[in-house]
């Protein structure tokens, strides 16, 4: 079993703490290597290595940070496969999944590459004669990026590609369920011909590794994906540093009386039951018109009756592992929790014995809103079905939680599209579609806990990275004063 350092400065290192940790393929439960427990000193040397790097990074013309970009989509798309299998055997997706999570990433990188010969700002007139005014993009400096285990290429680059093209140099931390891929993710960039220092990783526990990146003073912007609570955390700890926060969701899909049950239905299994659940956007809640509950419940269940569990590099999986057995431990206490509260289960709660960490997609009825299966975020398999009598009542529950990242609405009726676009409180809503993230040139974020305001993804993504700089030049010949009066 291959053991794997850091990447600090352009070297491979061992940790300063001579500590390690194991990855394991949750199909199997089978150790796929042995990583670096990261610690806050070499977070720190990590930061003295992005810092020393950032002055020759950030004065490459922009352009030529693209073509360097560009050659790392090369490489993305020559080892797509090899990465896809990766992904598949230590996250647990099942392999199109893992080859989709790798697309994800040559998508942003092309998108990012060519954000090279734009970077945009803008220019507008002055209230005064003889000067001119126009905004520039300047880089922030060092950042900071934290990043997920569900989507452990997909995510990484995200924040990474953005990051680089408006001249950042990074300080990465993966999760610990995922080091492998965000380790071979990195060394693509070594190939593209990346300086060192410009990209440095170190793994390990957030207790340590992350925190240190979040209160680091050289670290000038902190990106995290996670969970509502670690984002608190980051928030309260960060100061007056840039933080950019994406903190999951509780998603619904809408079917409305009229809507195309057969199509409705493929949604919801993808929604719902995609990645095993474990995605901020999954579609863990079902709100259905009462004229058409029960057919839909119907074949919602056959369908998923008919849902093969394995290994995702076999062909005719459908559904993977949980990622770990902690987390099938939480999917199990929540089946609990959703029998307790009177909800009626209808298929599915219960673990499957044996090697990995498999739970059986799970449907729930008689479902209330405020039941804490329909307002909390399980990550599993788990999709809680919610009956109501009209569109007003079907957009009061999916308003009615905390969070605001994706949402959907089945429906042939224009009006009725229009009105759930405009009355839903999501970052995201798909019409006749599933809950799913963005293109990567489109915004993608949340409202309310699902983060801080800020949208990865497109020129947005630029936005985040990146700080606005106005700049004035008088050729006036003498001294003006805006908003004064010298007549």
């Amino acid at each position: 079993m291959s053991t794997h350092k850091i990447l600090i400065n352009g070297e491979w290192v061992e940790s300063s703490s001579g500590k390690t940790f194991d990855s394991l393929n949750p199909a199997t439960e089978k150790p796929l290597g042995i990583f670096q427990k990261g610690n806050r000193e070499d977070v720190k040397s990590a930061t003295d290595s992005a810092e020393d790097a950032f002055e020759k990074w950030s004065n490459y013309p922009a352009p030529k940070r693209g073509e360097i970009l560009f050659k790392a989509y090369q490489l993305l798309k020559e080892n797509k496969q090899r990465l896809g299998e990766l992904v598949t055997k230590e996250m647990g997706k099942v392999l199109p999944e893992g080859l989709g999570d790798v697309q994800e990433a040559i998508d942003i990188t092309a998108y990012m590459a060519a954000e090279g010969r734009r970077l945009f700002g803008h220019t507008t007139p002055s209230e005064l004669p003889d000067k001119f005014c126009m905004t520039v993009r300047r880089p922030v400096g060092v950042v900071g990026l934290i990043s997920p285990w569900n989507f452990p290429v997909a995510i990484p680059s995200w924040k990474i590609l953005p990051a680089l093209i408006c001249g950042n140099t990074v300080v990465f931390k993966p999760a610990s369920d995922t080091p492998l891929c965000a380790i071979e993710f990195v060394k693509i960039f070594e190939q593209a011909g990346l300086p060192d220092g410009v990209v440095n990783l170190v793994t390990g526990s957030g207790s340590d590794v992350g925190d240190e990146i979040v209160t680091n003073s050289k670290i000038r912007m902190v990106s995290f994906t996670g969970s509502r609570e670690v984002g608190l955390e980051i928030t309260k700890k960060a100061g007056l540093k840039k933080v950019g926060l994406e903190l999951g969701g509780k998603n619904g899909i809408i079917i409305m009386d009229d809507a195309d049950l057969e199509l409705a239905l493929d949604g919801v299994i993808w929604g719902g039951f995609g990645t095993t659940g474990q995605r901020c956007t999954a579609a863990s809640r079902v709100i259905v018109h009462e004229k058409v509950k029960e057919k839909f419940l119907e074949m919602f269940v056959e369908r998923t009756e008919k849902l093969n569990l394995g290994d995702g590099l076999n062909k005719g999986t459908d559904i993977g592992p949980l990622i770990n057995d902690e987390a099938r431990e939480k999917v199990e206490k929540y089946t609990q929790i959703g029998i307790d509260e009177g909800a009626k289960l209808l298929h599915g709660g219960r673990k499957i014995g044996g090697k990995g960490f498999f739970y059986q997609p799970t449907i729930f009825d008689d479902v209330t809103p405020g039941m804490r299966i329909a307002q909390e975020e399980i990550f599993g398999p788990t999709v809680s079905v919610i009956e109501v009598k009209n569109l007003s009542e079907a957009i009061e529950v999916m308003n009615s939680v905390k969070y605001g990242l994706s949402s959907s609405i089945y429906t042939k009726d224009v009006n009725k599209a229009f009105k759930a676009v405009e009355k839903i409180e999501a970052g995201l809503t798909y019409v006749n579609a599933s809950t799913i993230g963005s293109e990567v040139h489109l915004p993608f974020g949340g409202v309310k806990d699902t983060g801080n305001g800020t949208r990865e993804g497109g020129i947005h993504g630029v936005e985040e990275f990146s700080e606005v700089k106005t700049v004035y030049i008088d050729y006036s010949g003498k001294l003006q004063k805006a908003q004064i009066d010298d007549k």
